[in-house]
C-alpha cells in the first residue's frame, strides 16, 4: 500500500521524521536534492545550462542544493532567487550560502534564453493561494520555454489536495517527489500538468500517514490479491452466490445484459434479470445462462419475491425515472435484505427522495455514482465536488454508511470507518456506453462471493479498471465497447490473482 498525502499529512511526517527520528531538515534537504539530480542523470538530460527558479521557502533551498551538486559536477548553472530573500526559511538561506560559497551567482530576474533543463523549485506543497501578480507572469515564461521542465516535489501551482490550478501552474516533463506521490498529482489536472513522476524515498517517515486515517491510499497488486474471494475445489454454483439484477426499463435491455454478464464474469454463481417483459426475448438470447424474471406493470409483490432469492441485488441500471422506476427503488430499500449496489437511475431516484435517501442508513449498500450524480446526492455542484472531492466523499459517506465508487478520471471509493482509496486503474478509452453497467456487475459479482461492500468497491473498481486497460491494449483508445471490457474481466482477475494466462 502506497499513501497519497495531503499538503498537511507529507508536513505532519516531514516534522516527525525530524523531531522523533532526529533526522535533521538539512540533512532531508540533501537527500532530496541527491534525489533529484540521480534522476537527471538517469534521464539523461541535457544538463549543459540548467537554470533553477528558486522560491524563498524549503523547495528553494531544494533548489538552491540541486544547483551546487550540479555546479560540483560541472555544470552551468544560473539561479534565480525569485522571492524575497529576507523572508527565506533557515534552511533556504543555509542552501542559498553553501550555492554561493560553491561560486554560483543568484540573480533576481528570470531571463529568457536558451537552457538545456529548466527547474521549479518556486513553491512546493503548501501552496495554498491563488498564483497571481509577478509570480503568474514568471510562470508563463518558465512554461513558454523550450527546455525540458523539471519539478521539485509538486509542479508549482498544483494543489497537493485537489489536483487543481492555482490560478497558473508549472508544465513539468518531469517530477521528482519525495516519499510519496501527493494526492493532487494523481487527480487530473494536477496528474498531467506533472509529467512523469519518479518519487524519491529520502527516508521521510510513514508511520503519521499509517496513523491518519484520512490519508488516502493507493493500493499495490498484494493488496488487491488479498481482497480476491476464494474459489473452491468443492464448490457448486450456490456457493459463489445469487444476483439479482433490477435493470433495463422498456426497450433498454443493454444495461441489463451488462450488469448480468459483468456479474457472471467477476465468479457469481447464479444471476437473475428482472426486467421489463418487453426485454426477454432478447436477454434470452444475448445471456442465455441468465434467468430472466419479468414484470409488466410494477409488482411490489413480486419484486419481494426475488428479493428474497437474491443473495446481492445490483439494482438502477436503464431503469428509468418513472413510477416503476421508483416503485422498485423503494421495494428494494425498504424490504431487500442483501447486499446491493446501486447505479445510475436509481442513484437519481434516490436523490429525488430524502426518504429513500434514509434507507441508505442499514449500511449495506454500495453507491457508484460518476460526478453529475454525486451532485445530486451531496446537494453541490459537480465544481463543488472537484474542488475538493476528499470532503465531499467523506462527508456523504459519513452521513449515509453506504459505500461510495465516486466515478472519474480517478476514481475515489470510501465508506465510514475506513481508508479511502484512490483506484489508478483504467484508461480514457473506457469513456464509452455501458462502462458504468460493467462495473455495477463487477462489484455485485465479487459481493455475491462474500466480499464486503468496501472491499467489494474496491476490488471492483479496480478489476473493472485493469479489464479496460487490457481492453485498450487489444482495441487502441478509440475504439473499445463495454463488450470488450468484459471480454477482459477473467484476464485481470487472473492477472491480479498472480496467475499467468495462455496465449
Amino acid at each position: 500500500m502506497r499513501y497519497l498525502p495531503t499538503a498537511r499529512q507529507m508536513k505532519e511526517a516531514d516534522r516527525h521524521t525530524i523531531s522523533k527520528l532526529g533526522i535533521p531538515s538539512l540533512e532531508l534537504m540533501e537527500r532530496a536534492a541527491a534525489g533529484c539530480v540521480k534522476v537527471m542523470k538517469e534521464k539523461r538530460l541535457d544538463l549543459s545550462h540548467v537554470c533553477i527558479v528558486c522560491g524563498s521557502g524549503n523547495n528553494g533551498g531544494d533548489g538552491f542544493a540541486i544547483g551546487r551538486m550540479l555546479l560540483e559536477d560541472g555544470c552551468r548553472v544560473t539561479a534565480v532567487m525569485a522571492g524575497n530573500r529576507e523572508r527565506c526559511t533557515d534552511e533556504c538561506r543555509e542552501q542559498l550560502r553553501l550555492f554561493e560559497e560553491a561560486g554560483g551567482i543568484v540573480g533576481n530576474e528570470y531571463s529568457e534564453q536558451e537552457y538545456g533543463v529548466i527547474v521549479d523549485a518556486l513553491f512546493g506543497v503548501g501552496l495554498s493561494r491563488g498564483i497571481e501578480g509577478r509570480y503568474l507572469s514568471l510562470l508563463d515564461a518558465m512554461n513558454r520555454s523550450g527546455a525540458y521542465k523539471f519539478a521539485v516535489d509538486i509542479p508549482s501551482g498544483v494543489s497537493a489536495d485537489t489536483g487543481n490550478i492555482l490560478g497558473a501552474a508549472f508544465h513539468a516533463d518531469l517530477t521528482v517527489t519525495f516519499q510519496e506521490k501527493k494526492f493532487g498529482m494523481e487527480v487530473y489536472p494536477g496528474k498531467e500538468l506533472s509529467g512523469n513522476v519518479v518519487t524519491a524515498d529520502i527516508g521521510i517517515s510513514r508511520q503519521t500517514l499509517w496513523e491518519d486515517e484520512t490519508a488516502v491510499a493507493a493500493l499495490e497488486a498484494a493488496d488487491y490479491r488479498k481482497l480476491l474471494p476464494a474459489r473452491k475445489e468443492d464448490s457448486h454454483k450456490g456457493t459463489y452466490g445469487k444476483v439479482l439484477v433490477v435493470a433495463g426499463s422498456k426497450g433498454m435491455c443493454g444495461a441489463a445484459y451488462f450488469n448480468a454478464k459483468a456479474a457472471y464474469r467477476s465468479g457469481a454463481g447464479l444471476v437473475k434479470i428482472y426486467t421489463a417483459e418487453e426485454n426477454r426475448p432478447v436477454l434470452q438470447q444475448l445471456l442465455p445462462e441468465a434467468v430472466i424474471a419479468s414484470y409488466e406493470r410494477f409488482d411490489e409483490e413480486g419484486l419481494k419475491k426475488q428479493l428474497a432469492w437474491a443473495d446481492v441485488v445490483c439494482m438502477g441500471s436503464g431503469i428509468g425515472t418513472g413510477e416503476a422506476a421508483a416503485g422498485h427503488v423503494r421495494t428494494v430499500l425498504t424490504h431487500g435484505g442483501a447486499p446491493c449496489v446501486i447505479d445510475a437511475d436509481g442513484l437519481n431516484i434516490i436523490s429525488s427522495d430524502p426518504e429513500l435517501a434514509g434507507q441508505l442508513l442499514k449500511g449495506r449498500h454500495v453507491l457508484t455514482p460518476h460526478m453529475k450524480e454525486m451532485s445530486r446526492l451531496a446537494g453541490c455542484s459537480v465544481a463543488d465536488i472537484k474542488s475538493d472531492r476528499l470532503k465531499v466523499l467523506k462527508d456523504y459517506t459519513d452521513k449515509t454508511g453506504a459505500a461510495c465508487v465516486l466515478k472519474d478520471s480517478r476514481t475515489l471509493i470510501g465508506m465510514r470507518g475506513e481508508r479511502t482509496v484512490l483506484n489508478l486503474s483504467g484508461n480514457s478509452a473506457m469513456a464509452k456506453a455501458g462502462s458504468g453497467d460493467v462495473l455495477a456487475g463487477v462489484i455485485a459479482g465479487f459481493l455475491a462471493q462474500g466480499a464486503g461492500c468496501y472491499d467489494g468497491a474496491v476490488l471492483g473498481a479496480y478489476i473493472h479498471g485493469r479489464s479496460g486497460d487490457h481492453a485498450r491494449d487489444d482495441k487502441g483508445c478509440y475504439s473499445v465497447m463495454a463488450e470488450d471490457i468484459i471480454s477482459q474481466i477473467g484476464i485481470a482477475i487472473n492477472e491480479c490473482a498472480g496467475r499467468k494466462t495462455e496465449g
